[in-house]
């Protein structure tokens, strides 16, 4: 079977893609600024991306894991924004923990696993 890998630096990479299925390492926003919705907004806009790249999208989520800086603060906020990007009946396995981050302004990452979209024969 083939492995391939996108995006890959020297300890990870972005994508990887393995017997129909896709892995994607942890996402974060880009403007670290921003409060919760913000983050969040733009870290599911980076996984559609990467899942597009990959050749699926958001229909074929199989998991996530999402990491808060903060679950009391952020676990209402960020569900907002991951409902209301969601398609309806696509819900993935979902594990959300609060974790101490890499820096302290990213308030959430999310790591996803989703299945390649069937070929059109």
């Amino acid at each position: 079977m083939t492995i391939c890998r996108l995006h890959t630096i020297t300890r990870y990479s972005e994508v990887v893609i393995h017997n129909g299925t896709v892995y994607l390492s942890g996402q974060l926003a880009e403007d670290l600024r921003g409060d919760i919705r913000q983050q969040t907004r733009e870290t599911l806009a980076n996984i559609d991306q990467f899942l597009a790249e990959a050749g699926t999208d958001k229909k074929h989520l199989l998991s996530a894991t999402i990491y808060l800086k903060d679950i009391a603060q952020d676990y209402a906020g960020m569900n907002e924004v991951w409902d209301a990007w969601l398609p309806s009946g696509a819900a993935p396995a979902r594990t959300t923990v609060e974790a101490k981050l890499y820096a302290p302004e990213v308030r959430v990452e999310i790591s996803i696993v989703a299945a390649t979209k069937p070929h059109k024969s």
